[in-house]
């Protein structure tokens, strides 16, 4: 079926719902957000055509909705979307209560920004606000972004995954700087987080509220609750007060994410030893999860129960890079040979081999700096440059690859 609410007025959207009540229980946002009249509803395989009419008549929006007694179709979803983005329409995408891999598959395949439903009143309205003044980024950038989320696990306390993931994302923010690029630092840990601590940061309190509530979190309420740290990277910092892991669920993770996704380019996410129930959709919305042991038998033991557990759940295991650290040099033949041993039994490569840099790590970690301004010249440091500067290439090159730029 196709509707056209009004043939004599130009339409600025099509609205496609695959499951649920569909548009007509949506009508009074969809009048709020593009105006009486003006816009289209469209069966999901139906869309192509009218999705076509409006970007040639100056339209520039599809809002396309996704339930989860429909997930089976997602391809279609997907299709819809590659052809609204060919097109030149931005994409707002209304999900209920799907799957981490199929709401990764959605916004993978470009959608601009994303609303849960039930809808709140005024989610769509600003939404599209925000896409017409200029893209779903910034706190002000104006840029349109999609940010790349690199998580950090520690397979047991002490192995260095915090001190890791602050300095890659430190790093990155280094490489960066000069392309505009935003970087964001999320500490996850939300009882024992020391991002703060490492970046010698205070603690808002204004990161309980945004736990304790995130069903009405906007861009305001989320960039209220960052802290900034030296102009060049935004953090949120663990709550003053330990909090239980589970104070939020799945689809506070995913609106967090979205809203980092929107307004930062690169997103860093210091995760607990811990798994909770939202642990699996940080694995599956990160292009690449750094998973940091050491040769320890302990580490050992636990790296070994967390890949059973994933594979066991049937989680996507590709984008697991798992980081050894504390790595022995070329000179320790018997440690390098432990660490053979310890590939063989994970069936895994490092994807990385960090040096121990020392004292020097500590201190800088006491004095509340990265090992950028307290240890330029520590091997560590430089090879988490290294590993950055890798990433920022990797993001650089699959950009080129989305615009038909890359040769």
């Amino acid at each position: 079926m196709l509707l056209r609410r009004n043939r004599e007025t130009q339409a600025d959207a099509v609205v496609s719902f695959i499951g649920g009540d569909g548009p007509a229980a949506l009508e009074p946002q969809l009048d709020a957000a593009f105006g009486r009249n003006a816009w289209i509803a469209a069966e999901i395989r139906m869309a192509a055509a009218p999705v076509r009419e409006i970007a040639a008549e100056g339209g520039r929006f599809l809002v396309i909705g996704v339930t989860s007694e429909a997930e089976a179709e997602i391809k279609a979803a997907r299709e819809l979307i590659a052809q609204a983005k060919a097109v030149g329409l931005k994409v707002i995408l209304l999900a209920e209560s799907l799957s981490p891999s199929a709401m990764h598959a959605l916004m993978r395949a470009g959608a601009d920004d994303f609303a849960p439903l039930p809808l709140p009143a005024t989610a769509l309205a600003e939404s599209v606000a925000r896409l017409r003044s200029g893209g779903s980024a910034s706190f002000g950038g104006g840029s349109s972004r999609h940010g790349s989320v690199y998580a950090v696990y520690g397979a047991a306390g002490g192995v260095g995954a915090t001190t890791f993931c602050v300095n890659l994302a430190w790093e990155t923010a280094l490489e960066v700087a000069k392309a505009g690029k935003q970087v964001a630092l999320l500490d996850f840990n939300f009882q024992y987080g020391t991002v703060a601590t490492y970046l010698d940061l205070p603690r808002r309190e204004a990161i309980y509220e945004l736990l304790s509530d995130t069903s009405t979190l906007d861009e305001e309420g989320f960039s209220q609750a960052l802290a900034e740290y030296a102009g060049r990277m935004s953090v949120l910092t663990a709550p003053m007060d330990v909090l239980p892991l589970d104070i939020i669920g799945p689809d506070d993770v995913r609106t967090m994410l979205g809203l980092a996704r929107a307004n930062y380019d690169f997103i860093f996410i210091d995760l607990p030893q811990t798994l909770t129930h939202w642990s699996d959709l940080v694995l599956t919305e990160a292009e690449t999860f750094f998973a940091v042991m050491q040769t320890d038998m302990r580490s050992a033991q636990n790296m070994l129960r967390f890949l059973r557990a994933l594979k066991a759940e049937d989680l996507p295991v590709e984008n697991i890079s798992v980081v050894l650290n504390r790595a022995p040099t070329f000179t320790d033949m018997s440690g390098r040979s432990r660490a053979r041993r310890l590939e063989q039994s994970l069936s895994v490569d490092f994807a990385a081999r960090l040096p121990d840099g020392g004292k020097q790590i500590t201190a800088a970690c006491d004095q509340g700096a990265p090992l950028a301004r307290a240890a330029k010249g520590n091997a560590l440091r430089k090879e988490i440059r290294r590993i950055a500067r890798g990433l920022v290439k990797s993001a650089a090159a699959a950009a080129r690859a989305e615009t038909g730029g890359a040769k």
